[in-house]
Parts: structure tokens; sequence; C-alpha cells
């Protein structure tokens, strides 16, 4: 097993980190790409799952396996079946044949594509007969998955009457939808997102030659993370945009809370400590159109001190693992007295955090990004350390490059 321990570091007071493309926004371009448009796509994301969608577009021979790539499985799974005449079979991990796609596959098959099961219902593999829809209108349940509602946004400009989808119950992480929605109308497609309707006219050609993906708002939080718990630092990260279509850009409003301030210059941010920062009592987020932050926020009010409550983390359960969970007994290691159920999250932080624990990733990339950061507090040690690949591959190389005490073992 793979194990990096982090132990306390003197961090350079002002650092510059360059952060490539994020996996959302680069993972739905490819999908565009593939369908629309021959765009050039700049700074695209060095992730592995976007690595997994780019060689699976390249290579449709029939089967292909994303592995643990959950935004590939729904994305190429809508994307095959309108495929017409085509056989497809598409698996992946262990974990992900445990992750429901019955929703996307109930709605593909009602729109008049074909797509079974090659196992358990309402999970992966799937075989995949690509055909012509008949339908235009569809209503998705929206309380489970935003990926599923995106799937099915990305084909629809390819489809001959466009499609009409009707969300039905809670909508989650809306962000996520809003940010296919942005990314279609620039390439041309007239689309609309009016209170649980969504309506996608048909679209044949992007009407721009160049897109630069903007750097990955969820990998900068780790870098927020730091700053909040330094004093008389600066962290500079390139490329971010004051007008950025990623939710997870909400991090900036919400490091305010922990004390850092950000300043936007160039397509740069910078992340300064605040001056006379006071620590509140406690603080309480609803996360509902920002699960992928959980993690981060958690272990940085962990390491402040700061009892925290998280809410509107349904969600978290189907991720590449159950994170309320993962986040229960590893905060807990810590000395963290933590208090969950299936939607939030409480968490009392210790008066000491428990030095040298061995902290468990669960095989989720964010497990080992959110829990690093505690090694600028007490020494850890965090498992399976190349995990962070998924979404960061120089994740670890970029912490060096700041001044972080880090060693492989």
């Amino acid at each position: 097993m793979n194990i990096v321990f982090i132990c306390p570091s003197n961090i350079k007071s002002n650092s510059e980190i360059s952060i490539t493309g994020s996996k959302s926004e680069s993972n739905r371009l490819l999908i565009i790409n593939a369908l629309y448009s021959n765009t050039k796509l700049l700074n695209l994301s060095n992730s592995d799952d976007t690595k997994v969608l780019t060689k699976a577009l390249s290579n449709l021979n029939g089967q292909t396996d994303i592995h643990h790539a959950g935004t590939a499985m729904r994305f190429l799974t809508a994307f095959l079946a309108q495929i017409e005449d085509r056989e497809f079979v598409i698996t992946g991990s262990a974990r992900m044949q445990e992750r429901p796609i019955g929703i996307l596959v109930d709605s593909l098959n009602e729109l008049g594509f074909e797509v079974r099961y090659l196992d358990k219902k309402g999970f992966p593999p799937l075989k995949i007969i690509g055909k012509k829809s008949i339908k235009s209108e569809i209503k998705l349940d929206s309380t489970v998955s935003s990926q599923y509602v995106s799937a099915l946004m990305l084909i629809a400009p390819s489809l001959e009457n466009g499609l009409k989808i009707i969300l039905e119950g809670q909508i989650i992480s809306k962000p996520y939808i809003n940010l296919t929605l942005n990314i279609l109308k620039k390439i041309g497609v007239k689309c609309s997102f009016k209170k649980n309707i969504i309506e996608i006219k048909n679209h044949s050609k992007s009407k721009i030659s160049q897109y630069t993906v903007e750097s990955d708002w969820s990998s900068a939080s780790y870098f927020y993370s730091i700053v909040s718990l330094l004093d008389n630092t600066t962290i500079i990260l390139s490329s971010f945009f004051d007008n950025s279509f990623q939710g997870d850009s909400k991090v900036s409003k919400i490091y305010e809370s922990f004390g850092v301030n950000t300043t936007y210059k160039e397509n740069t941010i910078r992340l300064t400590k605040m001056e006379n920062y006071s620590k509140p009592d406690s603080l309480e987020f609803d996360l509902l159109e920002n699960p992928d932050l959980a993690q981060t926020i958690s272990v940085t009010a962990l390491c402040m001190g700061i009892p925290l409550v998280l809410n509107g983390l349904q969600t978290l359960k189907i991720k590449e693992t159950d994170r309320i969970i993962a986040l229960k007994n590893e905060l807990s290691k810590l000395g963290a007295n933590v208090v969950y159920n299936d939607n939030s999250i409480s968490i009392n932080p210790p008066d000491k955090l428990n030095e040298n624990v061995n902290i468990k990733t669960y095989d989720d990339h964010r497990m080992a990004l959110s829990f690093s950061t505690v090694g600028l507090i007490t020494p850890i040690y965090i498992e399976d350390y190349n995990v962070v690949s998924k979404s960061y591959p120089d994740y670890w190389s970029d912490l060096k490059s700041i001044g972080f005490n880090i060693e492989f073992q």
C-alpha cells in the first residue's frame, strides 16, 4: 500500500500554482466535441477521469471500461445510446458497479433508445444498442444526481426535435446543470432552464473554433484550506475567471468564514489570510449545490477547532465511496466527535488533534486531497495517496513546491 507522510512545514509566504482545467467542464466539452464540433480545446484537465473519457471517445470499439470515472459512465451511456446501428458494452470498477444508473437508463429507454443491464438491475455493466429517439420530452427524477440530467442535456441537440426535460423533485447540484447549459449556449445551442423545465433545441455545429477550459475550482479548494490554516501566506492560482461557470467557485465565498480573501487579476486568483480575522464560535453550511466541497470544509473546520454542521449531503452516499461514513470514520480517528445522517454531518473538534493517524482513502481522491492539509497541524499518514490522480495528478508535487514536508513510503 502506498502511504504518504506529511508533517508540519514552513510554507512559502508567496507561491504560485497552475491548476489544469476543470474535470467537469472538460468532460462535458469532450462529449460536445464528439457530437457537434471540432473545437480546439485548451487547458483540458489532466485527470484520470478525463483521460479515460478521451480514450473511450477515440476508440469506440464495442466495449469500454471506464474504471472509477462516474462522469464518464453517465455521459458515455447517453452518448453511445444515440449512435444508431451500433452495439456497445460499458463497464467499470467494482465500486462503479455499485453506483446507481437506473434513472438515466429508464429515461433513455423511454426516449426510444435501448439500454440493458448485464448483471444487477439499476447498475452497470450495460449493453447499449444504438437507436434513434422517438420522443422529445421526458420527465426525470432530479433528486439523486445532476449527472443524469447533464447526460441527457449533452445529447439533446443531436436529437431531431431537441429535448424538453421536466425535472421532478428537489434539484440536486443545480450549478452542474447550469454549467452544462452555459457550455451549450457558448457553442451556439438555443436552450433554457426555467423553474423545473429545461428546453434544448436541435443543433449540429459549434459556432466557436477555440475554447479555453477554466481551471478546476474543486482543486483550488485545497489551497483555500491551506491558506486558512496559516498566517501571512499568499497563494496565487491560475487560470480562474471571476465570471466562472463552475458551481464550486462558491468556495471563495465560503472560505471568507475561515478568514481567506480572494482577489481576481488577469485570470488568476490571489488567496490571502485576512488580517485581524476572528474565528467564529461555530459554522453551518448547506452544500446541496456544492457537495464536492464537503470533505475540504470538514477538515478545515476540524484543524481550526471550529464546530461545524454541513447539510444537503444526500448525494455523498453514491460517490466514489459513501463519503459521509468515510468522513465520520477518519475525522473520529483525529479526535472529533461526529454525528451524521443521510443528509448532514455535525463535527465537534477536539482540543488537540491526535498525531500520526493513518487516514484511509476508500478509493476516493477527495479523501486524500482534503485530509492532506491536516499535516500542517499535526503529523499524519495518508494511505493509497496515488488515488489523487483521478482529479489532480500533480497535487503532491504542487504541495512540495510550496514547502510541504512530504515523505512517500
